[in-house]
């Protein structure tokens, strides 16, 4: 697989994970409930969809930063 399509390839990934993340987060914040049914779990006082948010934000910038690099 090429650099730049295994770079494509997690872009998307980490846009449906920003986009899910950022749902949960949404609604725990927002809304107040938990859309998964259950009781979201905490991790340090925050909701663990906020950890993966901030994770699949920060693979989102990399694989973007690489995209970058790589048209150079």
């Amino acid at each position: 697989m090429k650099e730049k399509t295994a770079l494509k390839s997690i872009l998307g990934i980490s846009i449906a994970g920003l986009l899910f993340s950022g749902y949960l987060s949404f609604s725990e914040f927002i809304m107040g409930i938990c859309p998964l049914g259950g009781g979201c779990g905490n991790l340090l006082g925050l909701p663990v969809c906020i950890y993966g948010f901030v994770m699949f934000l920060a693979i989102f910038v990399v694989s973007i930063l690489g995209l970058m690099k790589s048209k150079k």
